[in-house]
């Protein structure tokens, strides 16, 4: 390359410059004078050393250089481009788009960054799945193409009995910009993983998050983003208590919990767990409101008033003959980390052993969301974070018009995914605008579930706070 070249001669030439120089310099020094102030030269001129540095000038001029081939050119200069083209911001667009990409997720090749996304979107299932979810989410998909007329989708179902089916089938499908939604379990999420490489993308429904990463995104209610919006609304200062069940989800609540409340204005005084079978509900309720040490201080109080005569005390000990406690918890608000009918058993457990709910603001997760609990009566002036039903009541009635069935909670999740997708193809996006769609911090998509967006391969909603009062579940915040 002639550019290069002309570098290398410009180099060395340079060089010779810089080798020149020094021999005048040091010559000049040698030749200092020391009888005449520092820096003043004396004209000494022998001819033998002259004629000597030219010598050496010219020899070193005409040594050999090893110059690289052309191959080894052609390489060097494209490297060369390449750095000088990613830091300069008007530089050659797909290559600072491969660069970005790349740094991200090094699954992403340079042949899917152009790849269209495919019409044709499958979905994804085990047969061993739970029959009633796997049909509602089939239907919801159907159901989210013809009320959005989505005329620019193509829908396959693809059923598989165990993972060799799903890889094989994955094996032989062209995954260039193609789209997946699901699997619906964690063990078939990470068998999809390993085909990130081939410019799939997955929507998967598993609730490990561990498992999201490369093409892989989870779609699920996930609590970490429900209890952040709990204590981003309670006021500063509260002190909060933790009832939760001894199970996945009990467990799972109380591993996050403490590294958002940490973060919070909030501080969780007490906690206390039960037995799945529920055996031990009770003594674990009286164990978290400190049931006997307030009983027995209410009975010390009584004791001590009774031996008085004067009317104030006698008023005083007629009024406490009402209660079986002292009313000085020491919380403000009780997260109740349980869901379903065992929700509905263990909530007026917490007023019946004088945790009242109107001094102890009562605390519920997304998995409250049901109107099968706005009626039940402890659980009156509760709230919990999610997302007013009216703003899905068009589906719940077009599901039970269509397929005469109740939509169940988790089945809205495919639901908003159908208008991202859809959107992708009106929009004509490449593989990368995709892509970069899913991870920008700027993206928020609109969904019946409130806005969402992605982050670190993880979906996140913006939830509000809803109170139960009288079979309804309002926004507060």
């Amino acid at each position: 390359m002639p550019n290069f070249d002309s570098s290398l001669v410009e180099c060395f030439g340079f060089s010779h410059i810089i080798i020149s120089a020094l021999f005048n310099d040091s010559l000049a020094r040698k030749l200092m004078s020391f009888k005449f102030p520092i820096g003043v030269a004396t004209i000494y001129k022998p001819f033998f050393i002259i004629f000597f540095l030219y010598l050496c000038i010219f020899l070193y001029s005409c040594s050999p250089a090893n110059f690289p081939t052309s191959t080894q050119s052609k390489v060097a200069l494209e490297e060369s481009k390449k750095e000088n083209i990613i830091k300069n911001e008007s530089s050659n667009t797909d290559t600072v788009k491969k660069e970005i990409i790349t740094k991200k997720n090094n699954f992403v090749q340079e042949k899917f960054l152009k790849s269209k996304i495919q019409k044709n979107v499958t979905f994804i299932a085990s047969t061993n799945e739970n029959k009633n979810i796997l049909e509602q989410f089939v239907n919801v998909i159907e159901l989210a193409v013809y009320k959005k007329n989505f005329s620019n989708l193509q829908f396959e179902i693809k059923y598989y009995n165990n993972g060799t089916e799903l890889k094989t089938f994955l094996d032989e499908t062209n995954k260039s910009g193609k789209i997946f939604i699901g699997p619906l379990n964690s063990e078939d999420t990470k068998i999809v993983n390993s085909f990130c490489d081939e410019g799939a993308i997955f929507f998967s429904f598993s609730s490990q998050k561990k498992l999201a990463n490369k093409c892989t995104y989870l779609v699920n209610f996930f609590p970490e983003n429900e209890i952040r919006e709990i204590f981003d609304f309670l006021p500063n200062n509260s002190k909060v208590a933790i009832l939760y069940p001894e199970n996945n989800y009990g467990y799972s609540i109380n591993s996050i919990i403490d590294e958002i409340a940490e973060q919070s204005k909030s501080v969780i005084v007490n906690r206390a767990s039960y037995k799945d079978d529920m055996s031990d509900v009770r003594e674990a309720i009286k164990e978290l409101g400190k049931y006997e040490l307030r009983k027995y201080e209410l009975n010390r109080q009584k004791k001590i008033l009774a031996t008085k005569k004067d009317a104030q005390s006698k008023q005083r000990l007629k009024k406490l003959e009402k209660f079986k406690t002292t009313k000085d918890l020491d919380f403000t608000h009780v997260i109740i980390a349980d869901y379903g009918i065992r929700l509905l058993q263990v909530a007026p457990l917490l007023p019946y052993y004088d945790i009242d709910p109107n001094i102890v603001k009562f605390v519920g997760t997304g998995a409250w969301d049901d109107p099968a609990f706005f009626d039940e009566p402890s659980l009156q002036g509760s709230i919990f974070p999610g997302i007013e039903q009216e703003k899905r009541k068009d589906l719940l009635e077009s599901y039970m018009n269509i397929y005469d069935k109740n939509l169940l909670r988790i089945s809205t999740l495919p639901y908003d995914l159908i208008g991202l997708i859809s959107y992708s193809l009106n929009e004509n996006l490449s593989f990368f605008d995709f892509y970069t769609l899913l991870n920008s911090k700027n993206s928020r998509f609109s969904g019946i579930d409130g806005g969402f967006y992605f982050k670190e391969n993880i979906i996140e909603r913006d939830l509000d706070i809803l109170e139960i009062s009288n079979g309804f579940a309002k926004k507060i915040n």
